[in-house]
């Protein structure tokens, strides 16, 4: 079984959508002193409205490339419902959330173009089921599908199996629950202003000075949550990834994604 591949427009579509994304969470390391960006900090609601066309632009990007149907939007479905179901089940308390690991081995089967739409689209429902709607979350499906697409970028995609890459995922699983912290934290560092000088962003200092107040930020704040995130999401995977990973790959397979089409010369 392949991973769905990446075709130029779907390449496209997701350089465009992670262009916007690093710009939006990124900002406060990129702009200058001068800049207009400090501004915007509050435009999360504009944002969403631009992610949902991008999201849109990759689907129907791998659609034109590899020839989805209604099949793989329907595993889309399922496994975007099942990463929603879980998140509740931890709620974000100290750490554990365990819808990371599936989203995880989800990219690794599926590939990154799809990946990235399913960490979005799951983040999204997710949001929709625990009432977790909010500026935060346009961030929220932005990172997740880096996740995800970060899965599908892995080597070995036709070639490595069992315990190699088992532990390849776990320890990926581990940096990106650490990676989407992070995210988080730069989304929501410049909301603090001046309540706490020692951490907050201030537009006037420079790059230095505010890349050591978001450091000190992240330790105080999340780095409890992030490391709990990693463990569980490596606990996870290694204890249950085995047999998702030959579902996933057993029902891509029956479902026969990017399977070609022949016709046969009617018989006389």
């Amino acid at each position: 079984m392949r991973p769905i591949r990446l075709g130029p427009r779907s390449v496209a579509a997701l350089v465009l959508v992670s262009a916007v994304g690093v710009v939006a969470i990124g900002w406060p390391l990129l702009a200058g002193a001068e800049s207009g960006f400090t501004e915007h900090a509050q435009d999360a609601p504009w944002l969403f409205a631009a992610l949902l066309p991008l999201l849109l632009a990759v689907v129907v990007a791998t659609i034109a490339d590899v020839g989805l149907d209604a099949k793989a939007i329907a595993m889309l479905g399922v496994l975007a419902a099942a990463g929603a179901a879980l998140r509740p089940l931890g709620a974000g308390t100290a750490g554990i959330e365990p819808m990371f690991f599936l989203m995880v081995l989800s990219g690794r089967v599926l590939g990154p173009g799809f990946g990235f739409v399913l960490g979005a689209v799951s983040m999204f429902a997710s949001a929709l089921l625990t009432g977790g709607v909010g500026p935060w979350m346009p961030f929220q499906m932005l990172s997740m599908g880096w996740v995800c697409m970060g899965a599908g970028l892995l080597p070995g995609a036709h070639t490595l199996r069992g315990r190699g890459e088992l532990w390849m995922l776990a320890v990926y699983g581990a940096v990106s629950a650490l990676f989407y912290g992070t995210a988080m934290n730069l989304q929501g560092w410049t909301l603090l202003g001046g309540m706490a000088t020692g951490v907050s962003y201030d537009p006037r200092a420079p790059l230095g000075e505010n890349l050591g107040h978001f450091v000190a930020y992240c330790l105080a704040t999340s780095l409890g949550w992030d490391l709990s995130r990693a463990f569980v999401t490596v606990l996870l995977g290694l204890a249950l990834g085995p047999a998702i990973l030959r579902a996933l790959r057993r029902a891509t397979r029956r479902a026969a994604f990017e399977a070609p089409v022949t016709f046969e010369a009617p018989k006389p």
